[in-house]
């Protein structure tokens, strides 16, 4: 790995350090409300393509009401260190159980006997989740964000109903799951060597999954059976034959479109561009392994039964497909995963991106369910 790039531009008051010795990694995180002592602490969780700087506009918020606000970049991103990315490296590390042994570890190393809340975006929402599930003595209050939970994996468990990825490749029009491919050895090579470029990939990428994208109307999908999957956009049920880069290329915003994107400018997209053009995606990519080899529901089916005790919310935007990929699984959450759920917004003028499209929404949001939840 070559060296570290410039420091970040950060929100006044919030600033970069790094943690060693955190269940074997050098963890680079971000942090406010450092400046006064015994605060009551928030773990801000990110997911894939992001890094902890995806919080830095709540970040000054939550600091500001009161809270020490740590956000790291989590095991494979960024600047954090000591990961095996290598496609050929272990998987293992990269399960869930690991994962929120990382979460425990980095607040071990901050001092931290327990959190007032533990809130994860994308993949950091099943993470945080599971925090939840197994520490709620640390983890006391839970936001899970985009990405609904159901619950862990019953047992026993359930045998597959079929090759839901070789019904996708025999539709008319022959699909495949981004998950299964994000699990491949070639989605490292084609996203990091895009024919547009990182910088462009990623604004694609982010475009086409925000409100900005006019094609982005979710809703309830029937069940699991692949013509229904297939109703969602193609960043989420891809063409069979193409990469994510090829994708999302044909949904690139224009240059007019570009300078009006307030919630992500050229400037900070480029910092995104930069740490994955240098560390490369396949750090990230190794949790998708994770899930599709199984192990996670093997790991997790060790907590069946359980649910999130502890107050939680669930917050997503509005034109986020993300709330629905999962057939079933918000429902789930509402009904049966969450015994203190106080709350389920949908945020308008937000797709999946939904703390940097609407920061000011989500923390308002978070404010009023850590007070509800600090007052118990």
């Amino acid at each position: 790995m070559s060296d570290l790039p410039p420091p970040l531009p950060l929100p006044e008051g919030v600033r970069s350090r790094f943690v060693d010795g955190v269940n074997g990694l050098n963890v680079h995180l971000l942090e406010a409300g450092f400046e006064t002592p015994d605060r009551p602490c928030m773990l801000l969780l990110h997911g894939f393509p992001e890094l902890a700087y995806s919080w830095r506009k709540v970040m000054p918020a939550l600091a500001a009401a009161g809270y020490h606000v740590v956000a790291p970049d989590q095991r494979g991103y960024g600047r954090t260190t000591g990961a095996d990315t290598r496609y050929e490296g272990d998987i293992r590390p990269f399960g869930l159980l690991n994962l929120v042994r990382d979460a425990v570890a980095l607040l071990a190393a901050l001092g931290r006997t327990s959190v007032a809340a533990v809130i994860g975006h994308d993949f950091g929402s099943p993470v945080a989740a599971h925090c939840a599930v197994i520490r709620p003595d640390l983890f006391r209050a839970v936001v899970l964000m985009s990405a609904p939970f159901g619950g862990p994996p019953p047992l026993p468990l359930p045998k597959p109903a079929g090759d839901l990825n070789a019904a996708l490749a025999a539709l008319a029009r022959p699909r495949k799951n981004y998950q299964a491919y994000y699990s491949t050895r070639e989605a490292q090579g084609d996203m990091a060597n895009a024919p547009q470029g990182v910088h462009d990939f990623l604004r694609a990428y982010y475009h086409v999954k925000s409100a900005d994208w006019p094609g982005n109307a979710p809703h309830r999908l029937a069940g699991w059976a692949a013509a229904e999957l297939a109703k969602m956009p193609t960043y989420y049920i891809m063409d069979l034959g193409d990469g994510m880069a090829a994708t999302v290329a044909p949904h690139m915003p224009s240059k007019a479109e570009i300078a009006a994107c307030r919630w992500l400018p050229d400037a900070e997209l480029a910092v995104y561009a930069q740490e994955f053009a240098r560390t490369g995606f396949q750090g990230g990519l190794q949790w998708y392994r994770a899930g599709t080899s199984g192990l996670n529901t093997r790991e997790i089916s060790l907590f069946a039964g359980r649910r999130i005790e502890v107050p939680s919310l669930f917050i997503a935007g509005a034109s986020d497909w993300g709330v629905y990929q999962a057939p079933g699984v918000l429902e789930a959450m509402q009904n049966s995963a969450c015994a203190d759920l106080r709350g389920c917004h949908l945020v308008e003028g937000a797709g999946h991106w939904v703390q940097q499209e609407q920061p000011e929404a989500v923390g308002a949001l978070l404010l009023d369910f850590l007070r509800s939840a600090a007052g118990d």
